[in-house]
């Protein structure tokens, strides 16, 4: 019976191959994009998982409220002193550990035997934190390897591109960066992240007891200031987790009243659960690295699934439309005694065989396609996940849904076929399948009208964003960083240099620059206040020339001069933020908690110095005295119409002033760009999906095309023979799919709206929805649908009529 079954769907399928082909590659492709989809929110889900007693490690978090500005803060981190105390304090906590990154340190510079490279993400962390996080040692052993001071663990890259060959075991080397001067540590260990993805990524782990920050750290007190440490404990597995944290106000106030109810501050620790660090956005201050926001997974989730449903759509339209092809093999089955749950079956596993093929074509299909798709999403799903448990699980749930969901319409369908009807030619059915396929249809162009209004309004906003005025200028902006002490001696006489080539318009050196993610940050009082009225704000420490090398507007006061020290400039907000006039301010005296005071000389016109998620806050550009060391950034503002010349003589002007020390720049808009990482990478995902969702969608609308064509060819032909034309023909036969275009587009557009309307509710700077974008994708989808159908009615119109007629 099987057998019978299976060489009855062969014959057809193979006696139909343009209709199975685009069920068979429909399927592919939307098993494709899906498993694809599925795999990277599993991996996006996946990180720390990995870790020994995951479910019992929880990043200690903190939520702040100052009592003076009624503003509420919940951050990541926490003050040094938490975590250790907890462990001191409670029974329930097994160990902990804290991760302290180089702040506003980009890259450091090591050196071994001569060999010098820069290398990225680098952090103190205690001697506890191998026995709380689970990493594969490919060199040493994670037992005490952090218990002496100025001793490292690297990852296996950095090692690799530091030691080369050599067992780095034992082995000294060198780091210094833009604020510390060379320091030596022994390598103990080497590690690789083969055993998962953790919420932080790390090239050097730095034991905390080797002096500077991380000394600093080991022993500070203080609750109010330097809270920057990411602290974790592991909990015994027995342990209350809400019972615990219900204890933790006590505690708080214990250790840490004092020093709040000074600062007027109110503080509450939460533990959050290592596992959901990753896809938890919302925390501010230093964090390790930026979440995935879930809510974008879950899009993700809806856009897969709705992907395979297309594909689905198109082999239940194709299915029914050609039923009549089948429908005397139905009557005659019937006949011989087949029941309706025997037809069922077999239909439906027809529909198992197309799925099964589909999905074994998809999958190498995906190997292939995976680092273009990696690419896309900036990911780094693998092939090995294809072989988890999991990922097999879903493969066969996806074949399974899969082969029901297009199945089950065609199947039920076509059993139901009466047999006295069909030996007399009838092939009607009780069942509308010509509505539900042209609701089909409609479904199809409602899910890509949604998604191309989507790509419209996501790359206006983009555009939006790359132009809009920030309040300072970004463009014909370069940027020089610099990553050790010696390199920052020499920036004085950098700048000299690059000041004196004619299409340099100003050189400024500073702590930073505009657009970068991470500032300095302090509180200041007024003359009279207490530190309970201090007010909190951005700065950056920079020199006369940073106002004007950035195009940054005063609007009250002056602007620095060489012979400044301890002077301000403040923008309007962090003026109200004081209570300050903008006007009368200058000449005010600001005082911090550290007894430093310096004097406002000048008030600057607000400027977007962060992203426009959020409206601008309080900014300070502070004037280093003018004996001052030098800061690690120059920014050079240029009228430069060729860059390649100009670059050519700044490098030749670097090697002069920076023997040794390769030569990097970067484009200040560039810089800014970077912010909006998050929205390009969405905005590139969701146009490679849209364009698959579309593709399935036409190649079904072209299956529908050809069989209505070859339906009406009789049709075709007579109208032919009366005088047709060929462009008639053509309306006539395109007429039926663009008014189910047409109703799709007047369903779509209020879907499309509401979705953009809330997406765009992240911005705080954003831009109008407008009736033309979503006109825009109302005209694609119909000039696509247009040219999709067209192909095959002009085809059926341009066949001779005599072919068509002839067995009249």
């Amino acid at each position: 019976m099987i057998g019978n079954y299976l060489k009855t769907a062969i014959r057809f399928q193979s006696r139909n191959k343009t209709f199975t082909f685009i069920n068979i590659a429909g399927l592919a492709l939307g098993t494709l994009c899906c498993l694809y989809i599925m795999l990277y929110v599993m991996d996006q889900f996946s990180y720390d998982k990995h870790h020994r007693n995951a479910k019992n490690i929880y990043r200690i978090t903190c939520t702040y409220r100052s009592k003076a500005k009624d503003l509420l803060q919940q951050v990541g981190t926490t003050a040094a002193p938490a975590a250790p105390l907890m462990k001191q304090d409670f029974g329930e906590v097994e160990q902990y550990t804290r991760v302290v990154p180089f702040a506003g340190i980009d890259q450091h510079l090591l050196d071994y035997k001569g060999k010098t490279l820069y290398e990225k993400d680098a952090f103190y962390v205690d001697s506890t934190f191998f026995d709380v996080f689970t990493y594969h040692f490919v060199k040493g052993s994670p037992a005490k390897v952090l218990d002496e001071p100025n001793t490292a663990v690297l990852l296996k890259s950095t090692a690799d591109k530091l030691f080369g060959n050599e067992d780095p075991i034992g082995k000294s080397f060198t780091m210094e960066n833009a604020y510390d001067n060379k320091i030596t540590y022994t390598v103990k260990g080497v590690v690789d992240e083969s055993l998962g993805k953790s919420h932080f990524h790390a090239n050097i782990f730095i034991t905390m007891n080797s002096g500077s920050v991380g000394g600093y750290m080991m022993h500070a007190d203080t609750w109010t200031s330097n809270t920057y440490a990411s602290s974790y404990v592991k909990l015994r597995p027995d342990a209350n987790v809400a019972s615990l944290e219900e204890r933790l106000p006590a505690f708080l106030n214990r250790y840490a009243g004092e020093q709040l109810a000074k600062a007027a501050l109110e503080e509450r620790l939460s533990l959050q659960p290592i596992t959901s660090v990753h896809t938890q956005p919302g925390y501010l201050g230093i964090v390790l690295s930026e979440p995935v926001n879930p809510a974008f997974l879950r899009v993700l989730v809806v856009i897969a699934i709705l992907i395979q449903v297309v594909a689905c759509i198109n082999f239940m339209n194709l299915s029914t439309a050609r039923a009549s092809r089948r429908a005397k093999e139905v009557g005659v089955r019937k006949v011989m005694g087949a029941g309706r749950r025997d037809l069922v079956r077999q239909f439906l596993g027809e529909s198992f065989l197309i799925t099964l093929i589909s999905v074994l074509i998809a999958i190498p299909l995906l190997i292939i396609a995976l680092p273009l798709l990696n690419h896309i999403t900036q990911s780094e799903v693998s092939v090995a996940m294809l072989q988890s448990t999991k990922v097999i699980g879903l493969l066969a749930a996806l074949i399974v849904l899969t082969g029901l969901i297009a199945g089950s319409y065609p199947a039920f369908y076509l059993s139901a076929f009466q047999s006295i009807r069909i030996m007399k030619g009838n092939f009607t059915n009780h069942i509308s399948a010509s509505g539900i396929r042209r609701g089909l249809v409609v479904f199809q162009f409602v899910l890509a009208i949604v998604l191309i209004s989507g790509i419209v309004v996501i790359y206006s906003q983009l555009n939006y964003i790359k132009n809009k005025d920030l309040g300072f200028e970004k463009d014909q902006r370069l940027v020089f960083s610099f990553y050790s002490p010696d390199a920052v001696g020499r920036v004085p006489a950098f700048m000299n240099d690059l000041s004196q080539l004619a299409e340099v318009k100003s050189v400024s050196n500073a702590s930073k620059y505009l657009g970068n993610s991470l500032y300095f940050r302090n509180a200041f009082f007024l003359q009279g206040q207490k530190e309970a009225d201090q007010r909190g704000t951005d700065y950056i420490i920079s020199d006369e020339n940073f106002v004007k090398a950035n195009g940054i507007k005063v609007i009250s006061g002056r602007d620095f001069v060489h012979t400044d020290s301890a002077k301000v400039l403040i923008n309007e907000s962090y003026a109200k933020s004081l209570g300050l006039n903008v006007h009368n301010a200058v000449g005010t005296m600001l005082y911090d908690v550290q007894s430093r005071q310096a004097e406002i000389v000048g008030v600057l016109k607000d400027f977007n110095y962060g992203t426009l998620h959020k409206p601008v806050e309080s900014f300070v550009l502070w004037k280093r005295g003018m004996h001052a060391d030098p800061w690690p950034t120059v920014i050079v503002s240029t009228s430069a119409t060729s860059y390649k010349a100009l670059l050519d003589k700044i490098e030749t002007i670097w090697h002069k002033n920076m023997p040794g020390v390769p030569f990097s720049y970067a484009f200040l808009d560039d810089m800014v760009g970077k912010q909006y990482e998050a929205e390009i990478s969405m905005s590139r995902i969701i146009d490679s999906f849209t364009i698959m969702a579309i593709l399935i969608s036409c190649m079904g609308l072209f299956g529908l095309a050809a069989f209505s064509a070859e339906q009406r060819s009789k049709e075709i032909g007579i109208r032919k023979v009366l005088g047709a034309s060929v462009p008639s023909i053509t309306q006539l036969l395109s007429k039926d799919f663009m008014r189910l275009i047409g109703i799709a587009f007047v369903i779509a557009i209020p879907i499309a709206w509401w979705a953009m309307s809330k997406w765009l509710e992240a911005f705080a700077y954003r831009i109008s929805l407008s009736w033309w974008m979503f006109a825009i994708a109302g005209i694609i989808s119909f000039i696509i649908a247009m040219l999709t159908v067209s192909f095959q009615s002009v085809k059926a119109a341009l066949v001779n009529p005599v072919k068509s007629l002839r067995s009249e």
